[in-house]
């Protein structure tokens, strides 16, 4: 099965999944026993967004997935919050859940979260997966996403240009894009306005750390993402020391949900690597 199937489409519609609090205010589901997984979402999304990843794995690990500020049920940062500080959050949360060490994927805003977390407290980061993420976006992509950024606080959450982006006009993208429309419906507009311009600035924040990365890491991200490209994710491939791309042909910026199976054999490919491999 290459897509998301339908039973998976009504849970998400049917009140979402349990979570818990921690005592700062960051909502989470947890299920599953094993070595730690966490998994970050990106703007706009929820913890849901996670959904096929979370059945698979959580079979073989203890997979916490979190609402990132200000979405879901998390307590927002203040305005003007930039990458740096959604790095910060995690390291709380972290602390909170008191785990030393973990394996962490983050999509989109999410992988840009994790590879902060993997530069700024390494040692806690066993392994690190990064998916659709940006990395030195060109003069032109760079003036594109700080321009949606300015008018988010005029007009409010788009919902329709992030569904153009992030998929294709072939049907088996269909309840995925049902679903991410849904979700972007339900997000607070002042906390998706803050995450996203910390995304749109965040792509040159943590970019010449990778080479000080020591963790196994995966870039992965679709052909056909125009914004998450595949040179993007072969770049920081190459700048980590035990860093590897891996593209998915024909799918774009939310493959984990349009690609479900292949994302998850290519986790599990890195979530195979042992300690020799750091």
């Amino acid at each position: 099965m290459e897509t998301m199937d339908q039973n998976k489409a009504d849970l998400l519609n049917v009140g979402g999944l349990p979570r818990k609090h921690t005592a700062r205010g960051t909502a989470y589901h947890e299920v599953g026993k094993g070595e730690p997984l966490v998994l970050i979402h990106g703007v706009g999304m929820r913890l849901e967004a996670w959904t096929p990843q979370i059945e698979a794995f959580s079979r073989s690990h203890r997979v916490i997935a979190v609402d990132m500020p200000g979405h879901g049920e998390s307590v927002g940062l203040p305005p003007g919050s930039k990458l740096e500080a959604f790095v910060a959050w995690f390291g709380g949360f972290l602390d909170e859940m008191a785990f030393s060490e973990v394996n962490i994927a983050g999509h989109s805003m999410g992988a840009l979260v994790a590879g902060g977390a993997a530069a700024s407290f390494g040692e806690r980061i066993k392994r690190v997966a990064y998916l659709n993420g940006v990395y030195r976006r060109d003069p032109e992509a760079k003036a594109a996403v700080l321009a949606r950024a300015a008018a988010i606080p005029i007009s409010g959450v788009d919902k329709e240009g992030p569904l153009l982006r992030w998929f294709g006009d072939d049907a088996r993208s269909g309840i995925a894009r049902e679903l991410t429309r849904n979700w972007l419906s339900l997000v607070d507009p002042k906390a998706y306005a803050t995450a996203y311009a910390a995304f749109a600035g965040g792509d040159e924040t943590y970019a010449d750390r990778w080479p000080d990365v020591g963790a196994p890491a995966l870039f992965l991200t679709g052909s056909d993402d125009p914004n998450s490209t595949p040179r993007m994710a072969e770049e920081m491939a190459a700048a980590a020391p035990k860093g590897w791309a891996r593209i998915v042909e024909g799918h774009r910026h939310m493959v984990n949900l349009t690609a479900p199976d292949i994302v998850n054999e290519l986790l599990a490919e890195w979530l195979s690597c042992g300690e020799d491999a750091r």
